[in-house]
């Protein structure tokens, strides 16, 4: 908005002459989507107070949550608000894969939402059924990789591929079956994040790791030299996504500010689904499904402790784990809140460094 504006007078001054890079406009757009979540948090959380949204607790999860009781939650809205107040300000409003990523960052945030409205001002503690929120996750999965798949078949040479880290020439070609895969990475990816949501600042610290890392892979696979030197696959007008990165990691920290222990505010399923699915799309548009399970380790682990955890139960009637997703068991196992939540953003940090690795290691 504010870029489509002054890019008209690039050529009558020449200071605007730094906005045709990506870098000053993605720094830019970080310091807006900053500055948004940073001054809006606190009139948000008393908005939030004074309707008496707050989050419901577990009684059969640990007893410490007990008193998490009635904190205001829905969040979400506020990081994307950021995230996107930034992103239209300095973005190419012509370029596809930023609509295409906004597009289905915010159906995601529309099923999250619906769910925590029915959970937190409906008083059903139920929430949107699995059934139908999975449905709408499909549906909206589905119209992305259409568009994704149909775009890229007429632009690029890159449809129908999928390329695995640390190996050059190892390359699937799927076709058009790249749709239900992408579908599945979607689905998988909005869902995992929102079984490690548990914590105070849990799920937003790897969040935040997962779009510096992608604002890094997609700075790299929109630029030709940068592309050819590392040997990864060059998508075109794939660099503009980086504005949509820095937005997202910025508001993110700006709401860590309020979501760190105690947090004043939880972010909720509009938050944890659609940064999820944001996060998968980012990695669909790079041609980077593959390298997320290293990436998004912290994501894949939580989801994969549930999933181990209900086999296990209905296989052998034990349970592997004292709880599940996995945070909540070294909870019960003795460990402070903050531990677990610390000790699982550096973990994330390590699940980067090894994902970027991949970069050189070809």
């Amino acid at each position: 908005m504010l870029y489509a504006w002054l890019y008209h007078f690039i050529s009558d001054l020449s200071a605007l002459n730094v906005l045709r890079y990506i870098s000053v406009r993605s720094g830019l757009a970080a310091l807006s989507s900053f500055l948004f979540v940073l001054i809006l948090g606190p009139y948000f959380i008393r908005f939030i107070q004074r309707r008496q949204f707050g989050q419901a607790v577990r009684l059969d999860g640990p007893q410490s949550h007990l008193k998490k009781e009635g904190v205001p939650t829905m969040g979400g809205f506020l990081i994307l608000g950021g995230a996107i107040f930034g992103s239209l300000l300095w973005m190419d409003w012509s370029n596809f894969y930023l609509w295409a990523v906004i597009g289905l960052t915010m159906s995601y945030c529309l099923i999250g939402g619906y769910d925590d409205y029915l959970k937190v001002v409906r008083r059903d503690p139920e929430g949107l059924s699995s059934r139908w929120k999975f449905r709408a996750q499909y549906i909206f999965a589905l119209v992305f990789m259409v568009a994704m798949y149909r775009y890229e078949a007429s632009n690029t040479e890159l449809a129908g591929e999928v390329y695995f880290p640390f190996f050059k020439n190892l390359i699937l070609h799927l076709g058009p079956w790249t749709i239900p895969f992408g579908v599945f990475v979607l689905v998988a990816n909005s869902n995992a994040v929102n079984l490690t949501d548990g914590l105070d600042g849990l799920a937003i610290g790897p969040c935040i790791v997962c779009f510096a890392a992608f604002f890094l892979l997609c700075y790299l696979g929109g630029h030709v030299n940068f592309a050819k030197y590392l040997q990864i696959p060059y998508v075109p007008k794939l660099g503009e996504l980086t504005i949509f990165c820095a937005s997202v990691f910025a508001a993110g920290i700006g709401f860590l500010w309020f979501n760190t222990y105690p947090a004043q505010i939880f972010m909720g399923d509009v938050g944890s689904l659609s940064l999820g699915g944001a996060i998968a799309a980012l990695a669909i548009a790079s041609k980077n499904e593959i390298l997320l399970l290293i990436l998004g380790g912290v994501f894949v682990v939580e989801a994969l402790s549930v999933i181990m955890q209900v086999m296990s139960f209905k296989l052998t009637g034990k349970r592997i784990f004292k709880m599940a997703p996995l945070h909540h068991h070294f909870e019960l196992m003795g460990w402070a809140e903050p531990k677990v939540i610390v000790r699982f953003w550096i973990i994330s940090y390590v699940f980067a460094v090894l994902a970027l690795g991949s970069l050189k290691l070809r």
